[in-house]
């Protein structure tokens, strides 16, 4: 069975390749580090990539009607999916924040907040405008908040966690070159390189 970070991330990808537009808009404001456009386009990819996958999703300018209360965000997270099949209330196969901002305290919040919810693939995406600031800034990550929790819920932490860092790259490598993307062990506490498969 694939992975759900693995099944996404593969899907978030192609929905990028099937909408030049929103490609063509994501690229252009991440070389241009228009940090508010970027959050944007991002958003309408992520709720397009979550639907795909045949989920329903929640986001600004995305109203979910799944749930007995209709929203466009739930639980002030940026982005959330649900099974589409089924009535009343569910938990999230899916949540993703979207920080854009270049605070380190407001993407450790954006984790925070994530990790704080019950599903099955929790996602922050942020921005870094050098692609080399990657992985210290990972680490940073780790340790200012997955190092905060006890070791035993660490380690039962179920679902998958994602920090994907965007970039200002070579505009030739989008949308792969823009994208870094890196996933929690919860055995070991530390973020680790993750590849599309």
């Amino acid at each position: 069975m694939i992975a759900l970070a693995t099944k996404w991330m593969s899907q978030f990808f192609a929905t990028l390749g099937d909408d030049r537009l929103a490609a063509y808009e994501l690229r252009d404001a991440s070389v241009r580090s228009d940090l508010t456009r970027w959050t944007g386009t991002l958003t309408g990819v992520v709720v397009r990539s979550f639907e795909a996958l045949g989920w329903a999703a929640a986001g600004k300018g995305h109203r979910c009607t799944v749930l007995p209360v209709k929203r466009n965000e739930y639980l002030s997270q940026d982005v959330m999916a649900f099974l589409a099949s089924g009535a009343g209330w569910r938990f999230p196969v899916a949540v993703c924040e979207l920080e854009n901002s270049a605070d380190a305290d407001l993407v450790a919040y954006s984790l925070w907040k994530v990790l704080c919810v019950r599903c099955g693939l929790r996602i922050v995406f942020c921005y870094r405008p050098d692609f080399a600031d990657g992985p210290a800034f990972i680490a940073s990550l780790g340790s200012g908040v997955v190092d905060a929790m006890p070791i035993a819920e660490r380690a039962a932490l179920e679902g998958e966690t994602l920090v994907i860092i965007g970039s200002r790259n070579d505009a030739g490598t989008f949308p792969y070159g823009f994208f870094q993307a890196w996933k929690l062990n919860s055995n070991t506490g530390r973020f680790e390189r993750f590849a599309r498969q």
